[in-house]
């Protein structure tokens, strides 16, 4: 086992191991080109979702329920039906990802709608706001820290997921996973596997950082 870690740090601090297209850094830049798309992608769908079963209070059995379907979700399955249908390309992992990260948007969004305080709203309404302005006004505003979270939590979901792309014959830190899978270097795989898990992590203690900040002066 120490002479697995001793080689995985070799392996990882290596200069070769940095550069060219088969470099840390450009499959890293690559894997986060995939899951920033798909999390874009994701919140362009999800964002309107949520925030109009939050505003209405219909469909909200829908959101609810999406939780348990992205837990669900068979990521790979996924990938694999929409390669047979598409071909060779990218769009079935950005379908798979998109799917993975669209629930926890549409949930959070919606529990960040619904916590908004009724008594709030119908004093905006008193005031003569109308629908568009209470929901872009009064409680968007309020609900966005719940809603930056879902946000979050689809991002590091995607990114530790967007591993997949390799399994099609693309790019991204996955492609160590495969490779050396294939090549039966465990090193490699473990060097993949290590690499994904810092990103994940690393970006989860960002944004949970950007996210105090902007709503520092919150109370509970």
């Amino acid at each position: 086992m120490y002479e697995l870690f001793k080689n995985l740090g070799a392996w990882l601090v290596a200069g070769e191991q940095w550069s060219g297209s088969d470099g840390i850094a450009h499959r890293l830049a690559e894997h986060l080109q995939y899951s920033l798309l798909a999390t874009l992608i994701a919140a362009a769908i999800g964002l309107p979702i949520g925030l109009l079963i939050g505003h209405t209070g219909k469909g909200a059995f829908l959101a609810v329920n999406l939780a348990s379907f992205g837990r669900a979700l068979p990521t790979v399955g996924l990938v694999v039906l929409v390669f047979l249908a598409g071909g060779l390309s990218m769009l079935p992992v950005y379908v798979a990802l998109v799917a993975l990260a669209v629930p926890a948007i549409v949930t959070n969004t919606y529990a960040g709608m619904t916590a908004v305080d009724p008594d709030v709203k119908d004093a905006a309404r008193g005031q003569g706001m109308r629908g568009h302005q209470v929901l872009l006004q009064v409680e968007l505003p309020l609900a966005l820290p719940l809603i930056m979270t879902g946000l979050r939590l689809a991002l590091i979901q995607v990114v530790a997921t967007a591993t997949i792309a390799a399994y099609v014959s693309f790019g991204g830190l996955g492609r160590y996973v495969f490779d050396g899978l294939a090549q039966r270097d465990l090193v490699q795989v473990l060097g993949g596997a290590v690499l994904v898990a810092v990103v994940a992590v690393a970006l989860d203690l960002a944004l949970s950082g950007l996210q105090r900040f902007l709503f520092r002066h919150r109370t509970a």
